[in-house]
């Protein structure tokens, strides 16, 4: 059984009908949930707590296994009617950036997309990143020993059938997951004519921790293209710095 958090918004418990925002590993849930979306933290495959072969069942399908988990969790809120189907939106940082990034080649149900610091390229991301080894057991080996696999599990190579509006956050100087990886799906969105925008923060690494207005900026940001992704009244600025 995979299983999720869910955050209600202020005053909204109960209530039907609800954009949905999925969070798929990043934060900050409460801020989302208080600009009145309902947020979903799915609990997909690969991810902790669930024992190791929970962890370990994306091995060799990295991104497409997980995914099939979190339509699970956003068709069942759906189909119960406390999601809205128009009104999807969806997001994650770091390994949740790259699930964003696949899912939006898969299907078009998501207004828009939050991406940051996901990796779309496979192989380029076991050549860059401070955490080399880490991936080679999920992939089931080195590039070079099975390369069909790098390539499957890359979205560069599936990103012609993406269409979702999307907002990318990256910082130059993380060494967790290059920020060529957020250059190419820029450049890659912007070839197909997909609606992108691209912030990028200078001396931030992989948590963008080292300038707290860095912070206050992407959050700004995120919540302002949830809103206009999904057709909500916009944000005021004060309500946001």
């Amino acid at each position: 059984m995979i299983e999720g958090i869910l955050h209600y918004p202020p005053g909204k418990f109960g209530h039907k009908n609800l954009p949905l925002f999925i969070l798929i590993h990043g934060g900050p849930s409460d801020a989302t949930a208080a600009e009145g979306w309902l947020v979903l933290e799915p609990d997909y495959r690969g991810s902790t707590g669930d024992g190791d072969q929970f962890l370990n069942d994306i091995s060799g399908q990295l991104l497409s296994r997980p995914r099939s988990d979190i339509r699970a969790g956003v068709d069942s809120l759906v189909n119960d009617g406390i999601a809205d189907s128009t009104r999807l939106d969806i997001g994650g940082y770091s390994f949740g950036g790259a699930l964003t990034d696949w899912l939006i080649t898969q299907t078009t149900c998501f207004n828009g997309a939050l991406s940051r610091a996901g990796a779309v390229q496979q192989i380029f991301m076991w050549g860059t990143t401070d955490l080399p080894a880490f991936g080679i057991p999920l992939m089931c080996g080195l590039p070079w020993d099975v390369p069909e696999i790098y390539e499957k599990e890359s979205i560069m190579n599936n990103l012609n059938t993406a269409k979702t509006p999307t907002l990318i956050g990256t910082g130059t100087n993380d060494i967790r997951v290059s920020a060529d990886q957020s250059y190419m799906l820029e450049r890659g969105l912007t070839y197909l004519g997909v609606s992108v925008k691209l912030l990028v923060f200078l001396d931030e690494g992989h948590t963008h921790s080292n300038n707290p207005w860095h912070g206050k900026m992407k959050a700004r940001e995120e919540l302002k293209s949830l809103a206009k992704y999904a057709h909500l009244p916009p944000l005021k600025t004060e309500d946001l710095v």
